[in-house]
């Protein structure tokens, strides 16, 4: 397969990936809003920093008033991680390789674009409007998914959009566990209050755990919450089991084209590493740095994979970090 097709293929995948997390990350928040005791506070820069967007954010604005928020991560043409430009950017991809991908995938990323691209020129949102606006991000983007696993073959191809699918959403649970340390910084007195439980119970609804959740466990217990979503080896937002789905498709691509062997070693030191981890090893690291070490560690598995099979160009042409 041409560097350039599977380079498409990475992206497509993962910037649809990154529009329903981002989707997601409101979901923290609003259901935040609705589980909030009379006169609670709403927080909303923990979003932003939990995403790593909080400096681009106050480039253009002064505060984080809810509108603010919402639009920069909805449709701000300078966020390059809003939702509209993350579908705008899969649909080039998508556009670029239309000979490889199905005729159903391209149809509906190019209607799921145009009716995102359409909405964000709608001058009054509400809060209903901006939930309901949210929840379409999100369907539309599983329908995405399930559309490729009906229709594409199990092929080079399809390893590498899994590859891409699977990394981009490690990241994001372990950001979506994180926005926990930035809501609770500066008022760590709530640390085990009934509050406390309605922020972790608000982070499991984001991430569509939490009826997966309570089947298994009687309470609201931080502990266990990490636990399930960082080490859990049957959820299919659990860290641990997105890295051995990211696993499985890049040893299958680098038995095909064995030039990524370094990016395998990687990912499968971070996975070992989680295997032969526990709850209580996380919390004594400390939850914020553990996941951040995390993160860090998983950015150079993208960097080796982009290396191995994204930046087979002349010298001259090299330079660039690859995203499409």
């Amino acid at each position: 397969m041409l560097s350039r097709v599977a380079n498409s293929i990475y992206w497509m995948n993962r910037y649809v990936e990154r529009a329903e997390n981002y989707a997601r990350f409101m979901g923290v928040t609003f259901n935040l809003i609705l589980d909030l005791p009379p006169g609670g506070q709403q927080q909303w820069e923990p979003m932003l920093l939990a995403s790593g967007d909080n400096h681009l954010f106050y480039k253009h604005y002064d505060k984080p008033a809810p509108e603010n928020v919402l639009r920069f991560i909805s449709f701000d043409p300078n966020n390059p991680n809003a939702v509209l430009s993350c579908l705008y950017k899969a649909r080039e991809n998508a556009r670029s390789i239309r000979e490889i991908i199905s005729k159903e995938m391209w149809e509906h990323l190019n209607q799921f674009y145009h009716r995102i691209r359409e909405l964000s020129g709608k001058k009054k949102w509400n809060m209903d409007n901006w939930q309901d606006f949210f929840s379409e991000v999100k369907m539309g983007s599983q329908l995405f998914f399930g559309i490729i696993d009906s229709t594409i073959t199990r092929n080079e191809g399809w390893h590498f959009g899994r590859l891409g699918r699977y990394i981009e959403r490690a990241d994001k649970t372990s950001r979506f566990i994180d926005v926990k340390y930035f809501i609770l910084l500066p008022e760590t007195d709530f640390v085990g209050s009934n509050y406390d439980q309605l922020q972790w119970s608000a982070v499991l609804k984001s991430v569509s755990a939490f009826n997966m959740y309570r089947q298994t466990h009687r309470s609201i217990n931080p502990s266990e919450i990490v636990e399930f979503l960082v080490l859990g080896r049957e959820f299919p937002r659990s860290i641990y089991y997105c890295l051995q789905q990211a696993e499985l498709s890049l040893k299958k691509i680098q038995s095909d084209a064995p030039l990524g062997r370094p990016a395998v070693k990687l990912l499968g030191k971070l996975l070992s590493h989680l295997e032969y981890s526990d709850v209580n090893d996380i919390f004594v690291f400390g939850l914020h740095e553990y996941l951040d070490n995390f993160q860090s560690s998983l950015n150079k598995v993208g960097d080796a994979v982009f290396d191995a099979y994204f930046a087979l160009k002349p010298v001259s042409e090299s330079a660039g970090s690859g995203e499409q």
